[in-house]
Order: structure tokens, then C-alpha cells, then sequence
């Protein structure tokens, strides 16, 4: 195996196993806030300012809290996050019908969200050779595509065998379990930043970066699209497994690309690759808009999927090089905000459209999403690969 290598290395299989394990409550929210709500007798306007709530705390604070972590370390900010988030998923179990402490709990929630991700892809550089950083970035999405397939599936078990209120507690243990795991790492205790300014703009004062920023957003537009688009296309046919079937054969497809992608080494300068693998993505997306019988409608999906993952493994890299010295973690809090951010404004303008027009204008939403990241790209190849040269 190409990966078993990066995978004996000290610490990486703890290392990734508990920042998957620490990640699933945020997957499991999008399900698990509405289920507990609506089990309590919740109107839909409430479960939906409350998971509005969730996801917009924890776009904002992502950042925020990225820079405690590149100014105080990890161990820390970690462990606290990661008891506040826990406070928040246990005040909505408790009190699913008293609205205001559904809000605030939310808000905490989201808010504290332990950075795992940026807090790993920032160790990265110091648990692998250069050599192997690219394969690490990739495994590293394809831990992060297996978590957005595993969250829902963990929250449908959960349900299955006991209460929506009990999923809520589940995300409080998980969120806590992996986070130790993490936490308590050598790599983890041990890891500082790199002297920083006080520039008050962070990593966003590097334009390059700001660049690529809105780039994924036009990603995350797309992937918004899609997750309506699912829905109503498996609502006029026939497709096994519905449209978490449909996200789930996306998500296989991403799988496979970012494994096959991180197995090889590329000698193509990163952004030149990245911008090859936006246009691949962008021929998936425009085929989308012919929405084909159920029968091709699975493998397109699939095809289009295998150009996700590698893109955003060749944005870590990116991001790595891009962000300024002593800014590494809040860069990659960045990228998850503007990422999350996108795919939530894709999610509602698909909605808007598709109960305004039609269903192939729907469709073509995320094809525009991804034709903005291929235009940002092209436009800015010279002054990303410039700024990753010095």
C-alpha cells in the first residue's frame, strides 16, 4: 500500500484516528439538531434558525479560534473547545423545548468546534518528510470524505436503537474522545507556530491566499448545489438508496480519486494542477445539467466525485505554502470557513431556484459555482505560483 509507510510513522495512525473520531459530531449536527428538535415538537422555522445558528457559529468562530491555537498551542485550546462544544450538544438534549437555551447552546456548539482539521493539516510538515506531505494531505481528505459518510450513519444507528436526544450526547462523548486522543499526543503538546506579526489581518494579509480562499468557496458553492439537487432529483425517479445514496456514490468517487491522486508523486507546479483538476471537476458539474436517467445518473456522479478530493488536497499544500509565517492553523480555519460559507449560499440559492425555474437551472448552479473557482485560477495562475516560488 502506498500509505502504509505515512501510517507507521510515530503518532500519524493516533494522530488521524482521533481527529476523525473528534470530527464526526460536526458531520452528525446537520441531522442530529433538527432530529432532537422535531422529536420535541419543535416547529420547522425553529429547528431551522437553530441549525442556522450552529452552522454560522461555527463559521465564524473557526478562525478565532485558529488563532488562539497559532498564539497559545494546541493542547489547550483543544481541550476547552472541545468541553464547551460538548456543554452546547448537552443543553439542546436537555432542554430541546426551551427555545432560548436551544439557541444558546447551538451557538456554543458551533462556535467552540475543536479545530481538528487545521490543527493536523498544521503538524503535518513536522510528522512526514517533505517528500510525503502530498500523500499525507491526501489521506488527510480522504479521512475527511469518510466522516461526512460515517456522521449520518451514525446518527440513523443511534436513532434506531434509542432517542433523537441520545445523538446529541453521542457528539458530546465523540467530540471529547477524539480530542483527547489528539490532544494528548506528543506531536500535539509539543507543536508551536513560527514567531507571527501583530498584523491584525493574520494570513489574509497574503493576497495569494485570499485568492485561493474565495476559489474554494466557489467549491463549496457547488457542493451546496448538489446537496439539494439530490434531493429533488431523487424525489422524481427512482434511484436505490435515495439521495444519500446518490451523495454517497459523490463521496465514493472522491474517495478513490484523492487515494489514487496521493499514491503518485507529481512534478506539475501545484497551482498549474490545481486549475487542471477545477476544470475536470467543471466537466462533471456541466454535465450534471443534462440530470440523466437514474442509470448513468450514479456513475456521472461518481466521475464527478473523483475530482473533489484531489483539488482539495492540492488546496492544502497551497495553503500551507501561502500562509504567512506563525499563521499556519487560523489559514486553515479560513479555509473551512470560507469552504462551509459557500456551500451553505449554494444550499439556498439552489432551493430559490429550483422552486422558481427548473430543475436543470438548479443543476447548472453548481457548474457556476466551479466556473468561478476555474476563472480565479486562470486569472491568478501567475501570482499564485509566484508567491508559492518564494
Amino acid at each position: 500500500m502506498p500509505y502504509l509507510h505515512i501510517l507507521r510513522r510515530p503518532s500519524v495512525f493516533r494522530l488521524l484516528t482521533g481527529s476523525w473520531v473528534g470530527r464526526l459530531p460536526s458531520a452528525m449536527a446537520a441531522l442530529a439538531v433538527p432530529l432532537a428538535l422535531r422529536d420535541a415538537g419543535a416547529p420547522y422555522g425553529f429547528v431551522g434558525l437553530a441549525a442556522g445558528t450552529f452552522a454560522l457559529s461555527a463559521a465564524v468562530g473557526a478562525p478565532l479560534v485558529g488563532r488562539l491555537v497559532d498564539r497559545r498551542g494546541q493542547t489547550l485550546v483543544l481541550l476547552v473547545t472541545a468541553l464547551l462544544a460538548a456543554a452546547g450538544f448537552i443543553a439542546v438534549a436537555v432542554a430541546p423545548d426551551q427555545r432560548a437555551l436551544v439557541i444558546l447552546g447551538a451557538a456554543v456548539a458551533g462556535a467552540a468546534t475543536p479545530p481538528l482539521e487545521p490543527c493536523l493539516r498544521a503538524m503535518w510538515p513536522d510528522l512526514v518528510p517533505s517528500d510525503d506531505l502530498e500523500s499525507a494531505y491526501a489521506l488527510d481528505s480522504s479521512a475527511q470524505e469518510l466522516v461526512f459518510v460515517a456522521g449520518p450513519l451514525v446518527v440513523a444507528g443511534t436513532v434506531a436503537v434509542a432517542s433523537p436526544a441520545t445523538v446529541l450526547w453521542a457528539q458530546a462523548v465523540l467530540g471529547v474522545a477524539g480530542v483527547l486522543v489528539v490532544a494528548t499526543s506528543g506531536p500535539s503538546r509539543r507543536w508551536r507556530t513560527a514567531a507571527r506579526s501583530t498584523d491584525w489581518l493574520g494570513p489574509l494579509r497574503e493576497r495569494g491566499l485570499v485568492l485561493l480562499l474565495v476559489c474554494l468557496a466557489g467549491v463549496g458553492f457547488a457542493i451546496g448545489t448538489l446537496n439539494i439537487l439530490v434531493v429533488h432529483y431523487a424525489e422524481l425517479r427512482s434511484f436505490p438508496g435515495g439521495a444519500p445514496g446518490l451523495l454517497a456514490l459523490h463521496a465514493a468517487g472522491s474517495l478513490i480519486g484523492v487515494l489514487v491522486y496521493g499514491a503518485r508523486k507529481w512534478t506539475a507546479p501545484l497551482p498549474k494542477r490545481a486549475l487542471v483538476l477545477a476544470l475536470c471537476l467543471l466537466a462533471g458539474y456541466a454535465l450534471l445539467i443534462t440530470l440523466p436517467p437514474a442509470v448513468l445518473m450514479g456513475p456521472l456522479l461518481v466521475m464527478t466525485g473523483l475530482f473533489l478530493a484531489p483539488l482539495l488536497a492540492t488546496t492544502f499544500m497551497l495553503v500551507g505554502e501561502l500562509a504567512p509565517a506563525g499563521t499556519t492553523t487560523e489559514a486553515f480555519a479560513w479555509l473551512i470557513t470560507l469552504f462551509a460559507s459557500g456551500t451553505s449560499l449554494g444550499s439556498a440559492i439552489t432551493g430559490w431556484v429550483l422552486q422558481g425555474t427548473g430543475e436543470h437551472w438548479g443543476a447548472a448552479c453548481g457548474a457556476l459555482g466551479v466556473s468561478v473557482t476555474v476563472l480565479l485560477l486562470f486569472a491568478g495562475r501567475r501570482k499564485l505560483r509566484l508567491a508559492v516560488a518564494v
